[in-house]
């Protein structure tokens, strides 16, 4: 059985910015895209010590704001060196104006 856990109010999440949250000590970064769309993905890069959700995101992917490697959003896959390991990535529902995460 799945357990979603609530995270944010959809409306603290501005079109193409994203937020950093912390449900049960995870560091998890949550996304909305310029369509609306959300997503997430844990908060640190693969490559070295940095927070993702401090990076610029574009369409479906997120730049590292340290060494500009990135993720595609959807998958965690990296997409541009110097990144090569996948990010995790967590289902998302909305509900009520309200997003989840299933942890």
């Amino acid at each position: 059985m799945t357990h979603w856990i609530d995270v944010a109010a959809e409306d603290d999440i501005f079109e193409g910015s994203s937020l950093a949250v912390a449900p049960q000590g995870r560091d998890i970064a949550v996304y909305k895209t310029e369509s609306g769309e959300i997503f997430a993905t844990s908060n640190a890069c693969s490559h070295g010590i940095a927070q993702l959700s401090e990076g610029y995101l574009q369409g479906y992917e997120v730049e590292c704001p340290h060494h500009q490697g990135r993720f595609d959003i959807r998958t965690g896959q990296p997409t541009e060196p110097p990144c090569i390991a996948p990010i995790k990535i967590y289902p998302v529902r909305i509900e009520g104006g309200r997003v989840f995460l299933a942890l």
